[in-house]
């Protein structure tokens, strides 16, 4: 499988949050020859469903990884001297040092690609001319008439950022959306290597929906599919300059598998184990309170479900130019891939009796 392509596909696809019609699609098609059954939900996730090849009712392991994105939103439209200019506000964690300047798409009745654009430095306040631009500094100009504006844009039109997946020295790349495109390419590597291969449970591969804004498509997906068992997959912080202590994982160092509230003791350690039965680099991290990510949804779901989180390095998170490197997608779809094909009818009851022995030991 080419990740490369695979990856610059997905992110050069719009789907902000609460948007993500246009990448779902492209989801759908890429994982359709993989899987027994694809659908959408009601809150727009995707669904794609493996059956395996164990005597029915099997046992279900959901695979999540958001495919939305941050992205803005049309607030408002302005006019001067005739021509329209648009005001607009975040749709999920954008940082406002990071748009100033920026190729964007305003998706309205046609896409109009425009620029993010303020006023000159030296034309603004002195107090104000070293800070940050706050969204109320910032237009996206499409160089149109009002009157074309009004005709093609409405209020509430989302806009995506215009960016390419560039490559770079030694098999990494650099662009937007990354945060979480690449964990659906890791889904992706996991239910390719899954073709040839015997697993006994059934597989839910989720590509989720409004997980930068509200965790919306895990809290939904895990309560209507009632998974006995859930993975959340997503990025974690890259080492770097200024980024360079325990928290953070070398680029091409591995994926990282997440501990704490969020994560359920024994599916960890069985990831775990199986990284080592692979002899598979992996990282491991800790979060203390909630993780930020769709495990924390995934985990609540009516009599709660374990989960676990697998996560890939990355620097620049929710910038426009998010790096990684391309062997630690391929790595953490192979760990799925080989944690499910362990997967057995006994394994609930391993878990279950893990925890009780912890506790006791305990």
């Amino acid at each position: 499988m080419d990740i490369y392509k695979l990856l610059k596909t997905l992110t050069e696809t719009p789907g902000p949050s609460g948007y993500e019609d246009q990448i779902a699609a492209v989801i759908q098609e890429l994982w359709q020859p993989y899987v027994d059954n694809v659908f959408r939900d009601r809150v727009g996730s995707l669904v794609a469903v493996k059956h395996g090849r164990s005597a029915e009712p099997r046992r279900r392991i959901l695979l999540a990884a958001h495919m939305d994105e941050i992205g803005l939103m049309v607030q408002a439209i302005e006019a001067h001297n005739g021509h329209g200019f648009l005001r607009l506000v975040p749709i999920g964690g954008v940082d406002t040092r990071q748009v100033f300047g920026q190729l964007v798409v305003v998706h309205g009745r046609k896409n109009l690609t425009g620029v993010v654009g303020c006023l000159p430095g030296k034309m603004l306040p002195e107090e104000r001319r070293d800070k940050p631009f706050s969204y109320e500094d910032l237009l996206v100009d499409v160089g149109l008439p009002i009157e074309a504006v009004n005709d093609m844009v409405t209020i509430g039109d989302f806009i995506s950022f215009r960016q390419p997946l560039y490559k770079l020295m030694h098999k990494r790349v650099a662009g937007k959306s990354l945060d979480n495109r690449a964990s659906v390419a890791a889904v992706t590597v996991c239910l390719d290597y899954l073709q040839q291969r015997h697993h006994e449970w059934d597989v839910l591969a989720v590509a989720t929906a409004q997980e930068e804004t509200r965790l919306l498509g895990a809290y939904a997906s895990a309560y209507t599919l009632q998974p006995d068992v859930a993975i959340a997959i997503d990025v974690t912080f890259g080492k770097g300059p200024g980024a360079n202590d325990h928290t953070t994982h070398e680029l091409g160092g591995g994926p990282a598998l997440d501990w704490g509230p969020n994560v359920h003791t024994g599916v960890f350690h069985a990831l775990q184990k199986t990284a080592e039965e692979m002899e598979l680099n992996i990282n491991i991290e800790t979060h203390q309170r909630a993780s930020g990510t769709d495990a924390y949804g995934l985990q609540i779901a009516r009599a709660g479900i374990p989960t676990a989180i697998v996560a890939i390095p990355l620097r620049y998170m929710h910038t426009m130019v998010e790096s990684l490197a391309l062997k630690d997608v391929e790595r953490a779809g192979r760990l799925l891939g080989e944690f499910i094909i362990g997967l057995d009818g006994d394994f609930l009851e391993t878990l279950a009796k893990g925890m009780m022995e912890e506790g006791i030991n305990q």
